[in-house]
């Protein structure tokens, strides 16, 4: 009789496995956002600040250039002597076009003050494309005082600064620097704010939001007058960010697109005569002053339509009768069936904008627009551009302007020096470390897909916001899962 052996009990485990930890619970709120805006403005920061720091520096240096355009260019834009009664504009036009022949007369700007030129703008294939020649003749006896290459109304020292500060004389692949700048100015600004604010309420410091802590050493003391001037600045930055955009070239052009179809885009005179055929001209070709060569037939023709008629004496006349303020810029026609155009610069407080069509055989206004009548967003548009060219309030403006660039220029360079005293030692060679990933992963899904959403529609409006932006989410995510990796290695 085989036994059975006995059946062994299973002894309880002294010591069970310990129960998975449970998932952290996820942040919300404030609490779910600032680890977000914290590494979206320390890479901004840190990769975009280079862009910034050159935009501020030249835009510095643009501040000013109608005080440099005032000594360099002095021969060109002034007269020896004031005479008593200017000579008729048709003989003025006449000199010039006797020292320069070739070419064809774009634009007339009668001298605004007493001492000034008449300044003859010619399309020219003697100057580099994009630019014209630009003849100065002395109202008073007609002569010559000079002829310089400009742009849109710039003289040599303001162009060139301009283009250095839009496109470091790169040309228009230049320009995806300035577009660059200003499609990350204000996200670097709004996330700054926002911490420094919440960072003195969390502290009760009011006070700490516009007083630096100048008993403070090391870091805390950087970042101590890096938030004061940021938050000092912020709403300058902001406008200088927003108006930078709007004439760009990517966002500048979606910008254009959106306010064409709300119904928002500036209002244009038409230049059409009376019985003209349709279709027969562009009615905004005359708003140009287009640069570039012409040939003699053309600038026969031009010359013809200056004495036609009323000639540009008459439409002068009548840009007057019609209470248009020097300095006045007369746009002959461009082609047959269009009428003059008599415009006011659009630049000073209050502005003066206004605009009319001449018919050139009798004098009579064909169409009007004024500044007044322009719809709130071109206005807007208007005052923003001209405020970023320092041109809307005259000197106080330039030094507005010259206050944010060199706050700016301080913002990045305090960014910069946080970053080194991060390091974990003196003695390291090198800036402090990257902030720690995750920080997306581990908000909330709603305001994660809200800000996803948000960043997707900002990016399709100004795409130098939307490509880089992916290339850090691309960065944090490598580097996350880099992370990841080491510490399961261990």
């Amino acid at each position: 009789m085989t036994s059975t052996p006995p059946v062994l009990q299973e002894l309880p485990d002294e010591h069970p496995p310990a129960p998975p930890p449970p998932a952290p619970d996820r942040p919300s709120g404030w609490a779910a956002l600032q680890p977000l805006l914290l590494r979206l403005h320390f890479y901004a920061g840190v990769l975009v600040g280079p862009f910034l720091l050159v935009a501020a520096t030249t835009g510095l240096l643009y501040a000013f250039t109608p005080q440099l355009e005032a000594v360099v260019h002095r021969h060109e834009l002034t007269v020896d002597a004031v005479g008593t009664t200017p000579l008729p504009l048709a003989e003025q036009v006449a000199a010039a076009r006797a020292e320069h022949p070739d070419g064809t007369v774009t634009q007339v700007q009668p001298a605004a003050a007493p001492d000034g030129t008449t300044r003859v703008v010619l399309a020219s294939e003697d100057v580099p494309a994009g630019r014209d020649l630009t003849v100065f003749v002395d109202p008073y006896t007609a002569e010559v005082r000079g002829a310089l290459p400009t742009f849109a109304g710039f003289l040599p020292v303001r162009a060139t600064i301009d283009d250095l500060h839009r496109n470091l004389l790169l040309g228009e692949p230049g320009r995806v620097y300035s577009e660059l700048a200003a499609s990350w100015l204000w996200v670097v600004v709004l996330g700054g704010v926002a911490m420094w604010v919440a960072r003195s309420a969390r502290r009760g410091r009011w006070r700490r939001l516009v007083v630096p802590e100048r008993g403070r050493a090391g870091r805390r003391r950087t970042l101590s007058w890096h938030g004061v001037v940021g938050l000092v600045a912020a709403l300058g930055l902001l406008a200088l960010s927003v108006t930078g955009l709007t004439w760009s070239a990517r966002a500048g052009a979606n910008v254009g697109e959106l306010r064409a179809a709300w119904g928002w885009s500036t209002a244009y005179v038409d230049t059409t005569l009376p019985g003209a055929a349709a279709g027969e001209h562009d009615a905004h070709a005359a708003h140009g002053g287009g640069a570039g060569g012409t040939d003699d037939a053309a600038a026969d023709d031009v010359d013809a339509v200056l004495t036609a008629g009323v000639g540009v004496d008459g439409v002068l006349a009548t840009a007057r009768t019609e209470g248009l303020r020097a300095p006045v810029r007369l746009t002959p026609p461009a082609e047959t069936g269009q009428a003059w155009t008599a415009a006011e610069p659009g630049e000073g407080w209050p502005t003066r904008a206004d605009v009319i069509a001449v018919d050139g055989a009798d004098g009579s206004v064909v169409d009007r627009v004024d500044f007044a009548d322009q719809s709130v967003p071109a206005k807007l548009a208007h005052w923003g551009i001209q405020a970023h060219m320092g041109s809307l309030f005259g000197l106080v403006n330039q030094l507005l302007l010259a206050g944010l660039a060199l706050a700016l220029i301080t913002l990045v360079v305090l960014g910069y020096r946080m970053w080194w005293q991060r390091r974990p030692t003196r003695q390291a060679s090198g800036p402090g470390p990257w902030l720690r990933p995750g920080a997306l992963r581990a908000a909330p899904r709603w305001l994660a897909a809200l800000l996803l959403v948000a960043a997707a529609a900002v990016g399709w409006v100004v795409p130098l916001f939307g490509v880089p932006l992916l290339v850090f989410l691309a960065v944090d995510a490598l580097v996350a899962a880099r992370a990841r990796r080491r510490a399961a290695a261990r």
